[in-house]
């Protein structure tokens, strides 16, 4: 079994705008550097391997954790979202009506104009995965919610349809194991990244 640590990138202006920025290649914003500055990874993690999608926001953030030399690997960008980078769920949501709504109600297959689906998502990363899996070092990646998302919910059997069975945190790290083949199991979802931290249970 492989250790694998997804780490969501800090906060951009788009977030702050809850704009989608799938691969739009959007930089941290002045807030977001200052916040990720405050950030590190528990000493329990320290050894493990670092690479980060190559989108600014993530290569950045995987920086300011310390991560040089950083490998970038693009299998590990957002979900792509075509046309709608750049617009917010609500402006979809009223621009679309109930094609929108039945959209959102594919889980899995939910497609943005000129996009990819969550699914495709789990097709890219278990290639990846897989040959992290091969490799047998654990991994710590600085990657996007969507990714994440797609990875609890193969980790989960989670058809992205009702509640999730676990919130992403942000300023967080998210443990998953990795079997031979690269299939994640959940090992612990929200380890804190920031200071003063909880009790952590080990990490």
């Amino acid at each position: 079994m492989t250790d694998l640590l997804l780490i969501r990138h800090g906060p951009t202006a788009w977030n702050a705008a809850g704009k989608v920025q799938g691969q739009s290649d959007v930089p941290l914003s002045a807030l977001g550097r200052a916040r990720v500055r405050g950030w590190r990874l528990p000493d329990a993690f320290a050894g493990f391997a670092r690479i980060a999608s190559p989108l600014a926001r993530a290569s950045e953030t995987a920086r300011l954790l310390g991560a040089r030399p950083l490998a970038t690997e693009p299998r590990l960008m957002e979900m792509h979202w075509g046309e709608w980078e750049g617009a917010t769920l609500a402006d979809l949501r009223a621009r679309y009506g109930d094609a929108m709504i039945r959209n959102e109600g594919r889980g899995l297959d939910f497609r943005a104009r000129g996009g990819e689906s969550p699914r495709g998502v789990q097709a890219r990363m278990l290639a990846w995965t897989a040959e992290v899996a091969a490799r047998g070092e654990p991994v710590a990646a600085v990657t996007h919610k969507g990714v994440i998302r797609a990875v609890m919910a193969w980790a989960t059997d989670w058809d992205m349809l009702g509640k999730p069975p676990h919130k992403i945190g942000d300023g967080c790290a998210h443990l998953f194991r990795l079997d031979p083949a690269g299939r994640p199991a959940i090992e612990r979802m929200n380890i804190p990244l920031e200071e003063p931290w909880p009790d952590a249970g080990g990490y």
